[in-house]
């Protein structure tokens, strides 16, 4: 199998294309910039919106695992709307051409402001340019892959926690505080209740979601748990040694954020089960 991961230098990116190699799995991996990539793979450097014939380019892959995506934690960027034509025609030019199998990064932000556990099914009525953007990628692309006789998954992800300064999370911006020697925090109240994964573990449910074909459709990349923000936020300074104060009620909670919600964990742990049950 061969497997090109696209936005394989960014923060999720790296992550993963690191763990298919360790899987054994060819990687061809592309982005804009290639400066991070585990050097064991295919790297490519290129624009995906500027080539003309990409699957050839990239060696013609039997799976293309599309993570690339501008401005992730900047939900109002005009760029998610802006980009949501060029990121359809490149995989309109991979599924006609003959990839087999499409296997692309959604978010939990498709879903809007919901209350409980979200499955395959749930409504989607999205709050954000950004989740209105993955939501309508999402119905194109099984469009398209159902029109082309290609495999078809969405890695639905919620919130990962990871200790890397190279982003806009909560979790990396803390984890850049105490690098900077800060000992105090301006944060909300963080009564909010989502579904948190360790970094790690989320890269590892990508590349074994992407390795298997049986489990199609829709799959949440989750724990199947909600936490409290302020409880995973305490435990992470606590688990990394972070002298830092939170100041609660600095920050409003945004107003699309949900009150407790969090992902049915049923695909993905019968995709982990079995993967774990080859490797034991």
């Amino acid at each position: 199998m061969k497997v090109l991961v696209t936005g394989a230098n960014g923060y999720l990116g790296t992550g993963v294309v690191k763990q298919l190699l360790d899987d054994g799995v060819d990687v061809v991996a592309t982005d804009i910039r290639t400066n991070f990539i585990d050097s064991r793979a295919d790297i490519k450097e290129a624009n995906l919106f500027e080539l003309d014939d990409p699957y050839d380019y990239f060696g013609k892959p039997d799976v293309v695992l599309h993570m690339a995506w501008r401005d992730g934690f900047k939900h109002a960027s005009l760029n998610h709307i802006n980009d949501l034509p060029a990121h359809y025609s490149f995989l309109t030019k991979m599924a006609t051409a003959g990839v087999d199998r499409i296997c692309a990064l959604g978010s939990m932000h498709e879903i809007g402001f919901y209350e409980g556990s979200i499955n395959e099914d749930t409504p989607c009525k999205p709050q954000s340019l950004y989740g209105i953007s993955k939501n309508a990628l999402r119905e194109a692309t099984e469009l398209l892959c159902k029109d082309n006789d290609v495999k078809f998954q969405w890695i639905r992800g919620f919130y990962i926690v990871g200790t890397s300064t190279n982003g806009s999370s909560i979790f990396a911006k803390i984890a850049q505080a105490a690098k900077d020697g800060k000992t105090e925090f301006p944060f909300t109240m963080g009564l909010n209740q989502f579904d948190f994964t360790d970094y790690e573990l989320f890269c590892e449910q990508v590349a074994a979601v992407a390795e298997q074909e049986d489990v199609l459709g829709v799959i949440n990349c989750c724990s199947g748990r909600p936490m409290t923000l302020a409880q995973r936020v305490e435990k992470f300074i606590e688990e990394n040694g972070y002298n830092i104060k939170l100041l609660y009620g600095q920050f409003p909670d945004r107003p699309y954020d949900s009150k407790a919600i969090w992902g049915n964990d049923f695909k993905i742990s019968v995709i982990m089960d079995k993967r774990h049950s080859k490797n034991s």
